[in-house]
């Protein structure tokens, strides 16, 4: 096909200052394993009931027989590569592997599984961390997101594909069904500054903060608002297919934290969520933030620790970033009314 493979693209990549072929050798099995999952998922309805719920993980979290069957097979995969431990959203400790290997690897198996029965993408998320010198357990996770040395998820959907970054720009494989291969099909994705979509679960508006509220409601103004253009809502409710919409045409995803009982900080999990997907986005030119802060900056304090997420094509996020910094307001007309304002009236 004359399309570089996933190992032809590894072999001529060049880690400054870790050994390369470990990390390689790492995002191959990863990669194999999801080309197993695509199988498995792919039979749908004939390989059983994927999406049957089995236990729950928390006050929120169900776990599905998918989950489990996917989370088996990372581990299992993890066990021929130089992995020192694991960190999964399934499993609530770390899973020692080979406690003198060099690398971390963290996962969310799969993402969007309640998307199962009802056909919708889902995907595999992950990252790759070095090693911590005296841990393998909990703290040796709680690093922040700008240690990620690879970082990348995968979707299974119409066409089965793998985003990927190793720091030197986001990249997308597509799966070669006839020879099993991951073939690059997106070199050094570049996200458009700007949008006119956004991606938003619009049923939790009433539990937003403000600056989330006023962002939305003037993007639902449009042309009739203070944006001058209209915007289109996009939301699948599965974050790899959301990311994966904004990587390749632009846009810009939110996640708040907002007001109900353990949403405080959103539903993302930070270490194996929300750090790969801000690295992808910011190798493609787009931001990643809490609304406060740089994501790949915050200093996790547990392994399933939840943030909010707000990212995608540069401009947007900064706007939504100087509403929270109240900078947005200076200058503007004033917002003491309509619904923005202080003296906003009910719809």
């Amino acid at each position: 096909m004359g399309l570089v493979t996933l190992q032809e693209y590894l072999s001529d990549w060049t880690l400054e200052g870790r050994t390369r072929v470990q990390v390689a050798d790492t995002l191959l099995a990863l990669a194999e394993t999801s080309i197993r999952i695509s199988e498995v998922v792919g039979r749908g309805a004939l390989g059983g009931k994927l999406g049957r719920v089995v236990s729950r993980a928390g006050e929120f979290d169900e776990q599905k027989e998918i989950d489990l069957l996917t989370n088996s097979m990372i581990t299992d995969a993890s066990k021929s590569v130089p992995v020192a431990a694991l960190v999964s959203e399934e499993s609530e400790e770390p899973i020692v592997i080979q406690p003198d290997a060099p690398l971390l690897v963290a996962i969310d198996p799969l993402d969007g599984s309640s998307n199962v029965d009802a056909n919708v993408s889902f995907g595999t998320i992950f990252s790759i961390l070095p090693s911590h010198p005296s841990s393998v357990g909990e703290a040796a996770f709680l690093r922040p997101g700008s240690h990620q040395l690879a970082a990348g998820f995968v979707v299974y959907g119409p066409q089965t594909v793998l985003v990927l970054t190793v720091g030197v720009g986001t990249h997308i494989f597509t799966l070669d069904r006839e020879t099993q291969t991951y073939r690059m099909t997106a070199r050094n994705i570049s996200l458009p500054p700007e949008t006119a979509e956004y991606a938003i679960n619009s049923s939790n508006a009433r539990h937003w903060d403000d600056p989330i509220r006023i962002y939305i409601h003037d993007c639902e103004n449009g042309a009739n608002g203070p944006r001058g253009h209209d915007f289109n809502m996009r939301w699948t409710g599965s974050p790899v297919a959301d990311i994966y919409r904004i990587l390749t045409r632009g846009g810009i995803y939110l996640y708040p934290g907002d007001r109900r009982k353990g949403f405080q900080q959103g539903r993302i999990r930070l270490i194996y969520e929300a750090n790969p997907f801000s690295w992808l986005i910011e190798q493609a030119g787009g931001r990643a933030t809490t609304g406060r802060e740089r994501v790949l900056d915050v200093v996790p304090t547990s392994l399933h620790q939840k943030t909010p997420l707000i990212c995608g094509s540069r401009e947007e996020v900064d706007r939504v970033m100087r509403i929270y910094s109240g900078q947005e307001f200076k200058g503007d007309r004033s917002p003491l009314f309509g619904r923005r304002g202080l003296f906003r009236a009910l719809p």
